[in-house]
């Protein structure tokens, strides 16, 4: 819970160095794993391409794989670093690193699509585009976990890897927790590669399924997920204290606050889905039913992210109070529901309502999965509230007065039809006049009316 709770730093040092001595020998298992399956993979991703380019996609699948591989471990050395920041308090470099990554990201597509060209189909793409998308991503996870070792760093942390966890006790027990909490990040995995791989059963249905996911984790991580990573902290000082008042009141304002972050997205999105996807629209993507589907599913997205920042703050507190039982539970149930709507949609037409019923699956698992950590909560907490009245007073207020704000957006923009550039400007002079009023009614009513007292 917190490394300063050890005897000595150097002791913190060699038992987080064991943890992760463990941890990246289960990645490059998992890394090795991949790379012999690879063949396998690839054929569930292509198998939705025609003859004859279904072959040499699969080869070009492959290759990708390949050099991706690698991130399997280099994200166990990013959990190392953030959870040895977020143990010392600190949390800014470990939330900004994963942006610095898609930055990286993104400046390897852009220098792609320099080289090559855009618009490439398979027939005409060559292997060395591959090689260079694999290898300029797996450098942008590079870059992300040496920022988070940067970060454990400065904290006095060394997460240098080694062995010997099983004759420590402290470095035992951390690996017996992190083992049996792999499915809580293997689950969301889980669904995604059914997401990927069904959407690419509808033309262009991967591309379109992929960047509403990416909306949906970017708006999440900027909402709900971003104070669930700082309350956990006090979460987890107040469940160590054993005092269960002092925990309920630490639950009930992250709470808060986690659907007042969230809330502001939801509305936004929901309500200004079709011009947000004609803004995100480009190159092959540009097409009339292709930025419709897009906009639908944003739409499903933008209440997705709420349903997905309340999980993760509730398995949060569950972690803090030792408990690893229930997010395991919540993931086995959201995964079994989301990829029990994601088969679903295959009886649906290849268009549009497919592609939108893959997006509610995320939806449906991530609700299921909130469900169920704050039930296993409300057992935990009792007699304790998980919430109070007047935080959903406030909730409910802060959102009626952005209406009439949204509304007047929605008018405009009906009203003028504007082209793209200037659609993007009123939409973010929009978005920026309703988050204000949204604050303010949080700051001068919220505030004084949802304090309570430890």
């Amino acid at each position: 819970r917190d490394l300063h709770s050890f005897p000595t730093r150097r002791s913190s040092d060699l038992v987080i160095g064991r943890i992760g001595g463990r941890i990246l020998g289960i990645g490059l298992t998992g890394a090795a794993l991949l790379m012999l399956l690879s063949p396998a993979v690839a054929w569930t991703f292509t198998a939705g391409v025609a003859e004859p380019l279904r072959h040499r996609a699969w080869l070009m699948t492959i290759v990708l794989i390949l050099f991706v591989a690698p991130q399997v471990v280099l994200y166990g050395v990013c959990a190392l670093g953030v959870a040895a920041q977020q143990a010392n308090g600190r949390f800014a470099l470990a939330a900004a690193a994963p942006a610095i990554e898609n930055v990286g990201t993104i400046i390897t597509v852009l220098v792609a699509v320099w080289i090559y060209g855009p618009g490439l189909e398979v027939d005409r793409a060559p292997f060395g585009m591959m090689v260079l998308l694999g290898f300029g991503t797996t450098l942008a996870v590079v870059l992300h976990a040496g920022l988070q070792q940067y970060g454990a760093f400065r904290c006095g942390v060394f997460t240098l890897p080694g062995r010997g966890w099983k004759t420590d006790p402290e470095a035992r027990d951390g690996v017996r927790r992190v083992m049996r909490s792999i499915p809580v990040a293997a689950c969301p995995s889980a669904t995604n590669y059914v997401l990927t791989a069904i959407s690419g059963t509808v033309a262009g249905g991967v591309i379109v399924v992929q960047l509403s996911y990416q909306v949906y984790y970017a708006l999440s991580f900027l909402g709900a997920r971003a104070v669930s990573m700082a309350a956990l902290p006090r979460l987890a000082e107040a469940a160590s204290c054993g005092d269960r008042h002092r925990f309920g009141v630490a639950w009930r304002q992250g709470l808060f606050y986690a659907v007042i972050a969230g809330l502001p997205s939801l509305c936004l999105l929901a309500a200004f889905a079709s011009p947000t996807a004609n803004l995100l629209a480009n190159g092959e993507l540009r097409q009339a039913n292709l930025i419709s589907e897009l906009a639908g599913c944003l739409a499903v997205a933008a209440f997705a992210q709420m349903a997905g920042g309340i999980h993760d703050f509730g398995r949060q507190a569950l972690f803090s109070r030792m408990d690893d039982l229930g997010p395991r539970i919540a993931s086995f149930v959201g995964l079994f529901v989301g990829i029990a709507v994601a088969f679903s949609t295959l009886l649906l037409p290849a268009g549009g309502a497919r592609l939108a019923g893959l997006v509610v699956a995320v939806l449906a698992g991530e609700a299921a999965s909130a469900t169920t950590v704050l039930a296993r909560l409300r057992y935990s907490m009792w007699p304790d509230a998980l919430t109070r009245l007047s935080h959903l007073a406030v909730i409910a207020l802060a959102t009626v007065s952005m209406f009439p704000f949204i509304a007047l957006g929605r008018w405009v923009l009906h009203i003028f039809n504007p082209e793209r550039l200037m659609e993007m400007v009123l939409l973010l002079a929009c978005g920026a006049v309703t988050l204000a009023v949204f604050l303010l009614v949080v700051r001068y009513i919220g505030l004084k009316v949802t304090a309570e007292k430890v």
